[in-house]
């Protein structure tokens, strides 16, 4: 295990309870990792086939640099609705607590773990260190599947959006572009996904 800059958080490195996951999603003021900041972090915990709705984590964050009307068209965030959130700092350490050790789960979860891991890796000295699961990833595995052989190809043409892919699972969809809303239908995904 490498040393991390707060021993603390060591409890990231513990064994994770078997059959538990979070998933988990964020609001941005963007879509620049390098620039933009997280404005909510939505996440759920799953354990076996159940999403654990009673256990889950919604935080809105206060920006630095303000929000623009683009991103308010988005996710309906305003300046004042962020205004009263929490430092980025403090809502990435409720978040390291509510995680744990259990594996992240999220659509695109890519963008926001790199979102995330801006603020992990001051507090941490490493980014965030639990195995990922990624749902587009596993509808294509599914959808490729299905596929008859002589369309099996690496750039196979497979809808990856998410609104289609819940349609295609049959599964409810929440309003998009709202945290927990984005952790919720990610989670459901991803419950159905294993059992196909």
């Amino acid at each position: 295990m490498r040393r991390l800059k707060r021993p603390e958080f060591a409890f990231v490195f513990d064994t994770p309870p078997p059959d538990e996951w979070v998933s988990l999603d964020c609001e941005t003021t963007g879509l620049d990792v390098g620039r933009d900041e997280i404005i909510s972090i939505g996440a759920v915990r799953i354990v076996g086939q159940r999403i654990m709705t009673s256990e889950r984590l919604e935080l809105l964050v206060r920006p630095e640099r303000g929000v623009s009307a683009g991103s308010v068209r988005i996710h309906r965030l305003r300046e004042q609705d962020v205004a009263q959130g929490l430092p980025v700092e403090e809502a990435v350490k409720q978040l390291l607590h509510f995680i744990g050790s259990r594996p992240l789960v999220g659509y695109y979860l890519e963008f926001d773990v790199a979102m995330l891991n801006r603020a992990v890796r001051p507090l941490l000295g490493i980014g965030l260190p639990q195995p990922k699961v990624e749902v587009s990833a596993l509808y294509y595995e599914h959808k490729f599947k299905q596929l008859p052989p002589y369309q099996q190809h690496d750039n196979a043409d497979i809808d990856l959006r998410f609104d289609r892919l819940m349609a295609d699972l049959q599964l409810p969809v929440r309003d998009a572009h709202d945290a927990l809303n984005d952790a919720v239908m990610a989670a459901l995904a991803f419950i159905k996904l294993r059992q196909l």
